[in-house]
């Protein structure tokens, strides 16, 4: 069977965010959004405490009434994030008419899009998904990955960013299935572990220039 939904990673970096919901799930989604430096925007007649700490700090805007028509002007996408299948549907018919993605938690077949259980580290994100067919399995499968990936896979991701960066400053394009071959993920991470990170990363350097 194939799968319908396409995999991105989506900016959202200085964009709108409505979420729909003033809850602990509305919450959740919240934080993530501001991890992506969005501009979330809570629309609900009540918030939790942790919505409303956020508020009152500034980082989130509040629209303290319940959902009505007109709220996701401007918006890059919606999350309907209450236990009011109504009130959800009104948000689903809004998006679609202003061409907005939305999604609606626990229901991916009202979606335009399904988030999936995130395991990260640093600038490493991997993300786990169903199709939405089983939430559980892809939580399940999140904490094995969690405890086989530790804090030094971050490090490594940012390690082999500041190589990348240095090789196209000195002009020196690498071909993928080189850098491949110097992927030793073992021998790397023990040696971040070691304290070698710098001693690594000149390495790559110098090794991977020579390639190119």
């Amino acid at each position: 069977m194939t799968n319908p939904y396409y995999p991105i990673f989506l900016k959202v970096k200085g964009e709108r965010c409505v979420v729909v919901g003033g809850g602990d799930v509305a919450e959740r989604k919240v934080r993530t959004l501001l991890g992506c430096g969005a501009l979330p925007v809570v629309v609900s007649p009540s918030l939790s405490s942790g919505l409303r700490s956020l508020a009152d700090q500034g980082m989130v805007k509040v629209v303290e009434r319940e959902y009505e028509a007109g709220v996701l002007e401007g918006s890059r996408l919606v999350i309907a994030a209450t236990d009011d299948t109504a009130v959800n549907a009104l948000v689903v018919a809004e998006a679609g008419e202003r061409g907005i993605l939305v999604n609606v938690v626990d229901s991916a077949e009202l979606s335009d899009f399904i988030l999936p259980s995130l395991v990260q580290r640093g600038d490493l994100t991997v993300a786990i998904s169903t199709a939405g067919r089983s939430p559980a399995l892809a939580r399940k499968l999140r904490t094995v990955l969690e405890q086989g990936l530790g804090q030094e896979y971050g490090e490594l991701a940012l390690l082999l960013s500041e190589v990348r960066g240095e090789l196209k400053r000195r002009g020196k394009k690498v071909e993928g299935d080189t850098w491949q071959e110097y992927l030793d993920l073992e021998v790397l991470l023990r040696r971040l572990k070691q304290g070698e990170r710098e001693m690594v990363k000149k390495e790559l350097i110098t090794s991977l220039a020579r390639t190119a």
